[in-house]
């Protein structure tokens, strides 16, 4: 594990923190490492019974680090992004998908920002608890890609097909209230690291047998087909990262500007 992530397990109840403050704990090698890491060291522990997963200061994640989006764009970051594990993940997407494949509860509390990255970690976990003015997005699309870190996935498990396909289309911000409204989040706090705490004991004082039983289920109820949605989701970033318009999108944000971008041949393009 790195300094990127904290572990402090009491009581049954594991408390992980990303903890790069300074940048919004937005997502570079070291923290994606970090998560995956610690996803590994708790799925390990019997005395874990319950996950409360958090940022250190004033965000949850703002999503994947600006120095590898850049490196996205001129094709020198990809490869490290999309390194393929033992199993049905690549890098970026294990350190989402370990939260959702623990074998215990995990309770996501989200403040400031959950962005591109940063909403699809969060979106792994089994509840969002999210303050009311959390700024969240489904951000690939603004920057010429597509959710490919499980987002697609555990997206449409949570909102209708519709809801879904309009978040990811615009890549519009949208607030912690109207979360809860849509269905992206289970519900509002003032305080969401407290009451994510709060809930975690809750879940710690039942049969930890039942517990991760009952997790187990849901995971294959909803889950069954993760293999191949993360593969179609590896497919399409890789047809998308370091083309013109995805170079495009990524200078013309630098820059400041509207992104000029040309039109596809026929079919997608």
């Amino acid at each position: 594990m790195t300094e990127r992530v904290t572990v402090e397990v009491t009581d049954g109840v594991a408390d992980v923190r990303l903890a790069r403050p300074d940048k919004r704990n937005a997502l570079d090698m070291a923290m994606i490492d970090g998560l995956i890491d610690a996803g590994a060291e708790l799925a390990g522990r019997a005395d874990v019974r319950a996950v409360v997963l958090a940022g250190d200061g004033p965000s949850f994640c703002a999503g994947l680090d600006l120095a590898a989006m850049a490196g996205l764009a001129d094709g020198s970051g990809g490869s490290a992004l999309g390194e393929t594990g033992a199993g049905i993940t690549h890098r970026a997407q294990q350190c989402c998908w370990a939260w959702a494949e623990l074998p215990v509860p995990v309770i996501a509390a989200v403040h400031g920002h959950a962005i591109g990255g940063g909403i699809q970690l969060a979106l792994a976990a089994d509840v969002r608890i999210v303050h009311p003015d959390t700024k969240l997005s489904v951000r690939e699309v603004y920057y010429g890609l597509v959710p490919d870190m499980t987002g697609t996935l555990t997206l449409s498990r949570l909102v209708r097909s519709d809801v879904a396909r309009e978040l990811v289309y615009t890549a519009r911000i949208f607030d912690g209230r109207e979360a809860v409204a849509l269905g992206v989040a289970t519900r509002l706090s003032d305080q969401p690291v407290d009451e994510a705490r709060i809930l975690a004991r809750e879940i710690a004082t039942r049969s930890p047998h039942a517990v991760r039983g009952a997790k187990a289920l849901f995971h294959e109820l909803h889950y069954g087909g993760a293999a191949a949605a993360f593969a179609a989701e590896r497919r399409e970033i890789g047809a998308l990262v370091a083309t013109p318009n995805q170079r495009e999108a990524v200078v013309a944000h630098f820059e400041q500007r509207s992104p000029v971008f040309t039109d596809p041949g026929a079919g997608r393009g």
